[in-house]
């Protein structure tokens, strides 16, 4: 997944930081020093020095062609702009605006132009889980027993792609609950082989969620 973050302070650092081990991330800011810093730093990230809320910056950043970007400055009004001339004007579907103020975030979610966070960690977390198109998304807890429902898609390369339920090796705790291949719905059993392109849908212990998806996304390509 590529990912582009306007702002390289704190914010920016250490979700540039995160999800690089993970990702392709490109980090877009306007001062000198910290683009220096950054680059520095962060050796697995691309640096860009500009402001983000210029269009030939965010062209610079190909910022097209993002799977996500996010806006992450200081400034809650930055952000919006950012997030706006991203949708509107390269048809991004996925951004992130950062609201430094509960208000601005109430305001911004009205708007309508994309997630409004607050919170470093749940950017982050944000991030990883709502628009990884390949990864594993936590979309439903229940409060008995700390289980997690999760949803992921078997890429090509994968370690569960043409295995066997039975030979997944899934950690006690999570059990595979459907499988989604095309316009079918598979109830897995032992025997079901799991294909790369199938959605999967599982129940698993918080503790488990780990293990899940290293058993079942490991190896695919970010």
């Amino acid at each position: 997944m590529r990912v582009v973050l306007a702002g390289g302070g704190k914010v920016g650092f250490y979700l540039a930081e995160t999800l690089a081990a993970r990702h392709r991330v490109v980090v877009i800011e306007r001062d000198a020093e910290r683009c220096a810093l950054l680059a520095e730093q962060l050796q697995n990230v691309t640096v860009i020095r500009g402001d983000a809320s210029d269009l030939g910056t965010l062209e610079a950043a190909r910022a097209q062609d993002a799977d996500v970007l996010a806006a992450v400055t200081g400034k809650d009004e930055d952000n919006l702009v950012i997030c706006q001339l991203a949708k509107w004007r390269f048809n991004l579907q996925r951004v992130v605006m950062r609201a430094s103020s509960p208000k601005n975030a109430q305001a911004f979610s009205r708007l309508d132009i994309g997630a409004t966070v607050s919170g470093t960690t749940l950017i982050a977390e944000f991030i990883e889980e709502e628009f990884a198109a390949h990864d594993l998304r936590l979309f439903l807890s229940f409060r008995r027993g700390g289980l997690q429902m999760a949803q992921m898609q078997v890429q090509e390369g994968a370690t569960a792609a043409g295995c066997l339920v039975r030979d997944l090796g899934l950690p006690p705790g999570v059990t595979l609950t459907a499988v989604l291949r095309k316009d079918e719905v598979i109830a897995p059993r032992g025997d079901t082989r799991i294909l790369a392109g199938d959605m999967v849908l599982a129940v698993s212990s918080a503790k488990h969620v780990k293990s899940l998806r290293e058993v079942m996304l490991l190896g695919a390509a970010t």
